[in-house]
């Protein structure tokens, strides 16, 4: 089993490969949208031609917004201090709980390193507000459960 403070390195590490996969792909979607766009040939129906270029155009920028997301959290990560001891709930923070344990840095679900299962919560998030500035051994209450605190990292 990998002690807590090694952890937060691994999930990192593994959330940094997941963005970048996804920047990958998303550069991927835009440049063959771009491509797609650009040798659309206008045909007799002007109107049709228009209407499928205004729907590459729409999809290439559901797909930049994306990736700009997806650019700011790579980001949010590259601002956690490995090297931090945390006293409170916040940024960076690790926290084992008796309901699991939580990484608050980036909205991005449940990742698996070795043998143990973490959220990755934002700070903004439900969770995550809910546990802001709780120390070890404090108590909150969420959706009808009891949160304990037992570590923080």
């Amino acid at each position: 089993m990998v002690q807590s403070k090694n952890i937060k390195p691994l999930i990192i590490e593994k959330l940094n490969e997941v963005i970048q996969e996804k920047i990958m792909l998303l550069t991927k979607a835009i440049s063959g949208a771009k491509e797609s766009r650009d040798n659309e040939t206008k045909s007799s129906v002007g109107d049709k031609y228009e209407t499928g270029r205004a729907m590459v155009q729409m999809e290439m920028e559901k797909t930049q917004a994306q990736l700009s997301l997806i650019e700011n959290q790579k980001a949010s990560l590259s601002r956690i201090d490995l090297n931090r001891n945390f006293s409170t709930v916040e940024f960076g923070s690790l926290v084992k709980t008796n309901l699991g344990t939580y990484f608050i840095s980036i909205a991005f679900g449940k990742i698996e390193t070795g043998d143990e299962t973490v959220f990755c919560l934002s700070p903004v998030s439900p969770v995550g507000k809910a546990l802001a500035g709780k120390k070890a051994g404090d108590k909150v209450m969420f959706q009808g459960k009891s949160i304990e605190i037992r570590t923080i990292h």
